[in-house]
């Protein structure tokens, strides 16, 4: 038996699977977020492990025999998050999480101080990224600062108060700063301009490999019958990919959820820094990532669904219908999803969502389809920035909430001119994806026996006539969000 642990921003979900892959239980359990002011969000290290005892609980009192059997262990995390600990594993302050923003002067600092930080990290300096949160705590609470002992990733001060121990994996790191991400290893000029060092660092590993055993104290509080292997495990993005097989460089995945992430493994490293590309370590020895984050893809839809009273399915069935019967109009307005700034291909905080074009004839329905092609847009910035360094992928999967929908998966293998393959989309996702890595963690499997495709629900393919319509379309976008760009900086 395997246990997969996913230790996510509003939740801790923990899995039970038997070497099938089969799952014999699963349990999630809620976390708070700390919001005490705009763009300051932290959390309790202490709760992600208490609550995730409570997880191992439930699945103990209702799958006792299966549950003590357990062999391995993964964890998957929320990356970027600072966790801090001094020389008694004291937990120093609330860990500072991924959508964090007070450090976007602290980015701005660290990349004019050393030239080669894009080409060495393989990313650009973001505020979500941990180092700059270090910087910032050294500038404004050096009393903290200089109580460093170590810095850990959330997952892995999980894994600490499991197994007693200090690691980190390949793919969680890389979404540090401080990691030479082509090489797979710390880069000490980049710790050196947060002022922290490589013996505050936990050790590093891939995502597959063994860290430590669970401590003797969790396996007697638990009755487990075996030592139990903790593998390196991996950040939230990456160990998804792990669960629905999708770790190949002819493989890539667009999950259409809250947020829109295009995902891209490649046997080499490569970046695109100028389009706010990031360049990853994928959870498996020799393979990178490339991946695209819009930050708000059905979030929009959300948004415009609920202004009028309306569910998500019903505003997609009439952008249906008005797509239909109207696309090759010229009047419909444009939409640009940046409710909340942007990651790729802008990296702007700034910039903000608006209609254009609108006129006479605009009508709710035409508005309501903008919002959906402007999402279906921002998820083809992200593609041709990925493939901007990248060959094309032969296999594209689309994942989360938006896939459900047969309109909008079509509308985007049109909008990409690929074929689409829509997956079937487990409830378990980044829990699966280490719960595997668990099993191989153990040295009794091979990749190809335990990391497989996702079911296929359906597949879509692009027509040449919505292809070339909406390649227009998307030119003019273009134009539009590029010249919000520039009015957002001036007035936000």
């Amino acid at each position: 038996m395997f246990i997969g642990i996913d230790l996510g921003t509003s939740s801790i979900k923990a899995i039970l699977i038997d070497e099938n892959q089969r799952v014999v239980g699963s349990v999630n359990k809620p976390l708070e977020l700390l919001n005490s002011k705009i763009g300051y969000y932290e959390q309790s290290p202490d709760s992600w492990y208490s609550v995730t005892l409570e997880c191992l609980e439930e699945l103990k009192n209702k799958f006792l025999k299966k549950f003590t059997a357990t062999i391995a262990i993964g964890i998957s995390g929320q990356m970027h998050g600072a966790t801090l600990i001094d020389k008694n594993n004291i937990v120093l302050r609330p860990c500072i999480l991924w959508n964090d923003t007070r450090s976007a002067r602290q980015c701005i600092e660290m990349e004019n101080s050393y030239e080669s930080l894009r080409k060495e990290s393989g990313n650009i300096a973001m505020p979500g990224f941990t180092a700059p949160k270090i910087l910032w705590i050294k500038q404004n609470e050096p009393d903290v600062f200089k109580n460093i002992y170590k810095i850990l990733l959330p997952k892995d001060y999980l894994r600490f108060r499991l197994t007693d121990t200090y690691y980190s994996d390949m793919s969680d790191a890389s979404g540090t700063l401080w990691l030479d991400v082509k090489n797979r290893k710390w880069s000490e000029k980049l710790l050196s301009l947060t002022g922290v060092d490589i013996s505050q660092m936990p050790l590093l590993v891939e995502g597959s490999s063994p860290t430590a055993y669970l401590s003797k104290e969790i396996k007697s509080k638990f009755g487990f019958q075996n030592n139990i292997i903790v593998a390196g495990g991996a950040g939230d993005q990456a160990a998804g990919a792990v669960g629905s097989g999708v770790i190949n460089s002819h493989q890539s995945m667009i999950s259409l959820g809250t947020s829109g992430v295009y995902f891209s493994p490649t046997s080499e490293f490569s970046s695109n820094t100028n389009q706010a590309v990031h360049s990853f370590c994928h959870c498996l020895p020799n393979t990178w990532h490339h991946m695209s984050v819009m930050l708000s893809a059905t979030n929009c839809l959300n948004w415009i669904s609920k202004m009028h009273n309306l569910q998500v399915d019903e505003a997609i069935n009439i952008a249906k219908v008005f797509f239909n019967e109207n696309f090759m109009k010229k009047s419909i307005p444009f939409f640009l999803p940046y409710l909340s700034g942007e990651r790729t291909p802008h990296n702007d905080p700034n910039i903000r969502g608006s209609f254009h074009m609108i006129d006479t004839s605009t009508d709710l329905e035409s508005m309501i389809y903008a919002v959906i092609e402007g999402i279906t847009f921002g998820i083809k910035d992200g593609f041709e920035a990925v493939h901007s360094v990248s060959k094309k992928n032969k296999d594209i999967y689309l994942v989360g909430g938006g896939s459900k929908s047969e309109f909008w998966s079509e509308l985007i293998s049109s909008a990409l001119n690929e074929k689409i393959t829509v997956g079937y989309d487990s409830d378990f996702g980044p829990a699966l994806g280490v719960a595997r890595l668990a099993m191989l963690a153990t040295n009794k499997y091979k990749n190809e026996d335990v990391i497989l495709n996702m079911k296929t629900l359906r597949k879509c393919y692009p027509s040449n006539k919505i292809s070339d319509y909406l390649q227009d379309r998307y030119k003019k976008w273009k134009i539009l969000a590029d010249t919000n760009k520039s009015i957002s900086r001036r007035i936000v």
